[in-house]
């Protein structure tokens, strides 16, 4: 496994600790100031919007694990490609589930941020 591997994984574990603690401090020092998530029903949300939810505690995120992780390195940018699975609630509503998620990361000042997470529901293969 290549550096580059290495820490993009490490970011994607601290980055899922981070979320479940609803550590909005620890995911800025982690990301980019246009960082934006493409949630798993198609809503975008910019960083800061993304942030209050945590705040808020309208989001809550009692589990989450960041597995399968494949990682793809382009020199500064890299993306990984892995299983995010979730137990969560928004406004009290279960929000949890298993997903596809797509991480970008930038390379900044000599260290990776994430510049964007996109998150997608997993089910089976189209029938042919």
């Amino acid at each position: 496994m290549t550096t580059t591997e290495n820490e993009i994984r490490e970011l994607g574990r601290r980055w899922a600790e981070a979320e479940q603690r609803g550590d909005t401090d620890a995911l800025a020092t982690m990301s980019t100031d246009d960082f934006t998530l493409v949630g798993p029903a198609g809503f975008v949300l910019e960083r800061e919007h993304w942030f209050a939810g945590y705040r808020s505690r309208a989001l809550r995120i009692q589990s989450l694990t960041w597995d399968d992780v494949r990682v793809r390195d382009y020199g500064d940018t890299a993306v990984a490609i892995g299983v995010r699975i979730q137990e969560a609630t928004y406004q009290g509503h279960p929000a949890g589930g298993r997903f596809r998620g797509t991480h970008i990361a930038a390379h900044r000042d000599g260290r990776w941020l994430m510049v964007g997470v996109h998150l997608s529901p997993m089910a089976g293969p189209p029938s042919a």
